[in-house]
């Protein structure tokens, strides 16, 4: 289960959260409570990271005028009343005019939850739930323990599940020709440098 909110006599303003976070600490703001995430595991960091790289390297390779972003940078959603920070997340151009110093004032295109054994009921029930509302496009759910990966694609104002195909393949709408094999989230010691050569780009 996660970390029990921050009780506050009186809910905490956004503003108020971000002006008294420390850039080190890791937490989130949800109706108004400071709520403190638990520490990740080696496994986590290291599907994350390599999430990470790959995205941004597409991004780069690509020349797409959007921007990656690694845990830690706040998304607002202000739907919800709530600011989570996915484990990586992915702002589409047109979509850049939402960014501040320190938050995305808005949905992502792209939301990534690494899964934990903390965090499961969080990330497929919550977070979930505010995504969608928010109007975060894709919003992607990978579960190293169980080595799973599910997708899900706002349509019609509601996540659709989407069909990873065989082999399973992760895609993004608002990255048109990008793919994932989810075959390489399990490898032992995940490398960008796969995901390079599979699409041509080196």
């Amino acid at each position: 289960m996660s970390l029990p909110a921050m009780q506050h006599p009186e809910s905490i303003s956004f503003e108020d959260f971000l002006a008294t976070l420390d850039e080190d600490a890791h937490a989130e703001w949800v109706d108004g409570q400071v709520v403190p995430m638990s520490p990740v595991s080696e496994r986590h960091d290291a599907v994350v990271g390599f999430i990470y790289a790959i995205l941004r390297g597409y991004v780069r390779r690509k020349k797409i005028a959007g921007r990656v972003f690694l845990d830690g940078f706040q998304m607002k959603l202000g739907a919800v009343r709530s600011s989570r920070v996915p484990d990586v997340a992915f702002v589409a151009p047109e979509r850049m005019h939402a960014l501040r110093d320190t938050y995305l004032d808005g949905p992502a295109d792209l939301a990534v939850e690494v899964v934990s054994p903390e965090s499961r009921t969080r990330d497929r029930i919550e977070k979930l739930r505010e995504y969608e509302k928010a109007g975060v496009r894709d919003y992607w759910l990978i579960d190293p323990a169980l080595r799973t990966a599910e997708a899900f694609r706002l349509t019609g104002g509601a996540y659709a599940p989407r069909d990873l195909g065989s082999p399973a393949r992760l895609t993004c709408e608002a990255l048109p020709g990008l793919w994932i094999d989810v075959a390489w989230l399990w490898l032992e010691e995940p490398d960008e440098w796969v995901a390079y050569e599979a699409w041509g780009l080196i």
